[in-house]
């Protein structure tokens, strides 16, 4: 059940926040994406915190004209959770469940944002997330997701973009419980198994409605967490799919799609299909995923503050830096849920093994 005090950063543990207790890989996170219809700005937020670690950290990336912006921050938590503020980057909760802002604060970086993230519709909690390696934990999470419209402002190096909610729409989510964050464990699991994590997200914005995929799947490609629905906008209850699956292309020589076909069965036995046209990836290390430096929870001291830039036309896909992406994509509904124009983003990992893609070790891409 989810609850107005679900989107603070207070919880103990993967469950909701009437429940309690430790663990020293919990952490509680705000995640945020915006995009315009043709994909010509795009930028995205995380604040994550680790109370065990005692550290928080922010980023906020933005892209434009081919080049994405990276500013990243880390502190000290002090055991303040409530304290949403990493260097310059906060986020504030301005009514839970339904508005939150960001700001950028002036740095020497020259990126600057104040941000409104207004609620088209409802939150969504996906099913729980738990992944356990032998006799251990690795993951055990509940994510809200919620899709919305932005408002404010973006400046780059002093050229600002100003976001109109009617036509600059996106995705959040809030996530909390267990995953591996900080430095790695000393003692690894035993026996060893070869690395492995097949992970598709596609949270899609129509005019009228919203759809949300997602899907973990194992080495041989059996899902162990996966999700599809369809929602109308306000407050409506959104329709879960009997089933949902995805089937990808591969662009060559990479692990990510050229393009995608979502396929929705609906509990009457109706069938929807979603085809996604993906037009560039924004990498998600610049949040801090799969970054040596920057990984979540990571102890950079009191105060860090860093920025990088790629250049997303030169980008090379083969390299673990790389690998995790969110793809800007166009969307094409048609069946029985009706026919739309859409878009969003399909977000991509693929480490290891997975024989419905043709991966059989760790780094091999697609032919």
């Amino acid at each position: 059940m989810l609850t107005k005090a679900d989107d603070y950063p207070v919880h103990q543990t993967p469950e909701p926040i009437a429940y309690a207790g430790t663990d020293r890989n919990f952490y509680d996170r705000y995640f945020f994406n915006g995009y315009d219809a043709d994909g010509e700005l795009f930028f995205a937020v995380a604040l994550g915190v680790y109370p065990h670690l005692n550290i928080m950290d922010a980023a906020f990336c933005v892209v434009h004209d081919g080049v994405q912006h990276n500013l990243r921050a880390s502190r000290l938590l002090g055991m303040e959770r409530l304290d949403t503020i990493v260097g310059p980057i906060r986020v504030d909760v301005l009514e839970p469940l339904q508005r939150l802002r960001v700001v950028v604060a002036p740095n020497e970086h020259g990126i600057t944002a104040d941000l409104t993230f207004e609620a088209r519709a409802r939150p969504v909690e996906e099913p729980r997330f738990i992944r356990r390696q032998g006799p251990r934990t690795i993951m055990d999470y509940t994510r809200l997701t919620q899709n919305g419209s932005w408002s404010g402002w973006v400046d780059i190096a002093g050229q600002r973009f100003t976001l109109e909610p009617a036509r600059f729409l996106g995705t959040r989510d809030r996530s909390w419980g267990i995953r591996p964050v900080g430095a790695p464990d000393s003692q690894p699991v035993t026996p060893a198994e070869p690395p492995q994590f097949f992970w598709l997200w596609a949270p899609l914005n129509f005019a009228d409605g919203f759809s949300l995929y997602h899907l973990n799947a194992d080495d041989q490609g059996r899902p162990w967490n996966t999700h599809g629905l369809f929602g109308a906008l306000g407050d409506a209850e959104p329709r879960s799919m009997a089933t949902a699956t995805a089937d990808i292309e591969y662009k060559p020589g990479t692990r990510h799609a050229r393009s995608a076909c979502l396929t929705f069965v609906d509990p009457a036995g109706g069938e929807t299909r979603i085809t996604l046209a993906p037009r560039w990836n924004f990498y998600m290390s610049g949040l801090g995923y799969l970054h040596p430096e920057w990984g979540h929870g990571l102890n950079k001291g009191d105060l860090a503050v860093g920025y990088d830039r790629i250049e997303i036309a030169t980008a090379d896909e083969t390299l673990p830096l790389h690998w995790h992406v969110q793809a800007f994509v166009r969307a094409e509904m048609t069946g029985t849920l009706g026919r739309r124009t859409g878009f969003g983003v399909l977000e991509q990992l693929s480490i290891g093994a997975h024989a419905p893609s043709g991966f059989t070790g760790l780094m091999d891409m697609a032919k």
